[in-house]
């Protein structure tokens, strides 16, 4: 059984940090999965963050650019956030994501992945 597991979420001032962890089991392996990270606020629609290809390479999504960061550890099946300079509007409900065939252009697009996490909810207050 597939299985995504969100955690580091929590609340944190503006100009904060927080590193978010996914961890990842059954037939999802990093090394061979797309990853990436989602987010949704209350009344907004699900928006893509980060993604990250099998291959390593990242993308991201305008907003966050420069202060958050997609990292994966293969060894431990395991897909991170790292996210500098929280602001207000990254308040939100952060969802992992993978898929072993999502295309490149999809990878910030939910059409892409077919396995999600429960999410972990991310509040930055100021």
């Amino acid at each position: 059984q597939v299985q995504l597991v969100e955690s580091g979420g929590g609340s944190v001032q503006a100009g904060g940090s927080l590193r978010l962890s996914c961890a990842a089991s059954g037939y999802i392996y990093s090394t061979y999965c797309s990853m990436g990270w989602f987010r949704q606020a209350p009344g907004k629609q699900r928006e893509g963050v980060a993604a990250i290809d099998r291959d390593g390479s990242a993308t991201y999504a305008d907003s966050v650019k420069g202060r958050f960061t997609i990292s994966k550890d293969n060894a431990e099946n395991t897909l991170y956030l790292q996210m500098n300079s929280l602001k207000t509007d990254d308040t939100a409900m952060y969802y992992c994501a993978a898929d072993p065939r999502a295309p490149r252009w999809l990878l910030l697009q939910r059409g892409g992945y077919m396995y999600w996490g429960k999410g972990t909810q991310v509040t930055v207050s100021s």
